[in-house]
């Protein structure tokens, strides 16, 4: 242990706080709290550990402490402390994939639509989900929409449109004070698991349709109605007091921790989220920070949360400020124990792939690493830059944190210089980048990987140089056939030969390939958004302003061209949507 360590422990209070643990270079790489400061502390540096943990106390060098006044105050610090240092062992704890809510607008003017951002606090709106099937989730909001005459339209439109003669909308641009509660109500009912007035809503709708001949939407009816019998089957769980609720349960196994949460809303399982983290702290603390990390992120709560007995039960219910309850006997104890069953299944099943994927990885890092001279390498930012004859140039930047993708540190950019300039696209998005840690804050990467060769780099050092940094930069140079080949340092413009049977080629592969695909697919969706705009003005009709709401209710051409005359006829006169629709059939070359 070191000296100084060894030294400021004997001064830690027997508080509650949070610490922050320090590397060698003085940044923070991990942040915990604890009821009693002194002996988490000394937990670290007076047992033996593993896995995940094993390294984060081999690179702590320094910590420091914050005492607080309660447990709840040290909860609320260290969650704004991980916000403000993104320190790299709680990254490995992040959870960065969202799930849609289905929002209701519940007022005169109807609409039924698939959120990812959502807002608690807008008024008449109704939130439901999570829907962990974000396909489920739209399938259903279709055909309500189609069962149901709801609003359309983003914006009301001056007259009506194909909806409205269609049967689907009620028409509110011209028709004031229409009586929409009764089928609110029902729409509410069946958002809620009431699966009896969906299904007689399908089955009125095909017998309607047959009887006037319409076989084709008959059949597409029925297939629907097949397809909800089959996910309301699915959800039907034991409890039936209508109350919504998680249930979140674990099991660990050989330093990893998997998480399960059952989504229960109105008695029926709605479906559930797993995740699989390597264990750094101890499965309390790592649990009540996923909980509540959770819910201050994205995740609307219910009424009831139901967690784990080795908990703070009380602690949870005053940061959540809802009912946080643990279960021991009952229907809720059995989908409890049932949550526990899958996560212990989950990691099972997965376990041999991670310790696989984690050995090489780390085989990786220190390979490369030992080459570059780049001692206890985690961060790596790998940039590339796509345009089309010199139109619509952007550039893409990936990280990866100890040989994996951190996908939400990924970036676009947009590039503003002239033509064809690689370089010059190169200098741009590493200025924008790396000023914009300086002045915001935030982690600089180990090393600065750049698709290309010595132009690519000296533009790089040169950007950095000018912002007074010190960073790795080694370009990826790649063989007549596009596999990677050589890497080039930086500072010495020394070229090494990559084996391609190493992990290191493994790593440098994955990264080359990923931020080549993350890049071209940011350049797509930008070009594809100028081919729509260039499109629709070749469609007599089709201003300023309704261009600007095709654009934004497609946002691609393959979209657009999939897009039906009723529905363009949401936003175009009959006669323009009947016209656009046809010339994007025509068109065989979009």
């Amino acid at each position: 242990m070191i000296i100084m360590i060894k030294e400021k422990l004997k001064l830690v209070p027997k508080l509650p706080g949070c610490y922050l643990m320090k590397n060698n270079l003085g940044v923070v790489i991990y942040v915990g709290k604890a009821k009693i400061l002194k002996n988490r502390l000394n937990s670290y540096f007076n047992r033996t550990h593993t896995g995940k943990t094993k390294m984060l106390v081999s690179e702590i060098v320094d910590f420091d402490y914050i005492v607080t006044s309660s447990e709840v105050e040290a909860f609320i610090l260290e969650i704004n402390l991980i916000k403000k240092y993104d320190p790299h062992y709680n990254i490995l704890l992040r959870d960065d994939k969202s799930y849609p809510y289905i929002e209701f607008k519940n007022d005169s003017y109807p609409t039924l639509t698939v959120k990812r951002e959502i807002n608690i606090n807008k008024k008449n709106k109704m939130l439901f989900g999570p829907y962990p099937n974000q396909g489920a989730a739209r399938r259903l909001v279709n055909l309500i929409n189609r069962l149901y005459p709801l609003k359309k339209c983003d914006k009301m439109p001056k007259k009506v449109c194909l909806y409205y003669h269609i049967g689907e909308c009620l028409g509110y641009c011209e028709y004031k004070n229409i009586d929409t509660s009764k089928m609110n109500s029902e729409i509410i009912s069946i958002l809620n698991g009431r699966d009896d007035i969906l299904i007689n809503k399908i089955k009125e709708k095909i017998k309607v349709n047959s009887d006037n001949l319409n076989y084709e939407v008959a059949l597409d009816l029925k297939k629907e109605l097949d397809y909800i019998k089959v996910v309301f089957e699915k959800q039907k769980v034991e409890l039936n007091d209508g109350v919504n609720r998680d249930i979140f349960n674990y099991y660990y196994d050989n330093g990893y921790i998997s998480i399960v949460v059952f989504f229960i809303r109105n008695g029926k399982l709605l479906g559930d989220k797993k995740n699989i983290f390597p264990l750094i702290d101890d499965v309390k603390e790592t649990l009540e920070y996923y909980i509540v990390n959770f819910y201050s992120k994205r995740n609307v709560l219910p009424k009831e949360v139901i967690v784990p007995d080795v908990l703070d039960v009380d602690l949870l219910n005053t940061i959540l400020e809802t009912k946080v309850i643990s279960v021991t006997k009952g229907k809720k104890k059995h989908l409890f124990d049932l949550a526990s069953t899958n996560a212990k299944i989950n990691l099972e099943n997965n376990i041999e792939m991670i310790y696989r994927d984690e050995e090489r990885s780390v085989l990786a890092n220190n390979e490369l690493g030992s080459l570059l001279n780049i001692p206890n390498l985690s961060v790596i930012e790998s940039f590339d830059n796509s345009n089309l004859f010199g139109t619509y140039t952007v550039s893409g930047m990936v990280t990866f944190i100890d040989g994996k993708p951190s996908k939400n540190d990924y970036r676009k950019f947009k590039i503003s210089v002239d033509k064809n300039d690689d370089v010059g696209s190169m200098k741009e998005v590493i200025y924008r980048r790396y000023q914009g840690i300086l002045v915001n804050g935030g982690r600089m990467p180990d090393l600065i990987l750049v698709d290309g060769g010595i132009n690519q780099i000296n533009a790089c050092n040169e950007v950095l140089n000018s912002l007074n940094l010190h960073i790795k930069v080694c370009g990826l140079m790649k063989d007549d056939k596009h596999s990677l080949s050589e890497l080039v340092d930086g500072d010495t413009l020394e070229s090494y030969k990559i084996n391609k049977k190493s992990n290191m080629f493994y790593l440098l592969t994955r990264i080359s390939d990923e931020v080549h695909r993350f890049t071209i697919n940011y350049h797509r969706q930008i070009r594809s958004k100028g081919s729509i705009s260039s499109v629709l003005t070749e469609v007599e009709g089709i201003g300023e302003v309704r261009k600007k709401e095709l654009l934004k209710k497609y946002r691609s051409l393959k979209n657009l061209k999939e897009a039906s005359v009723e529905e363009l006829g949401a936003i175009l006169p009959e006669k323009v949507a009947i016209e656009l629709h046809n010339y994007l059939k025509e068109r065989n070359d979009l």
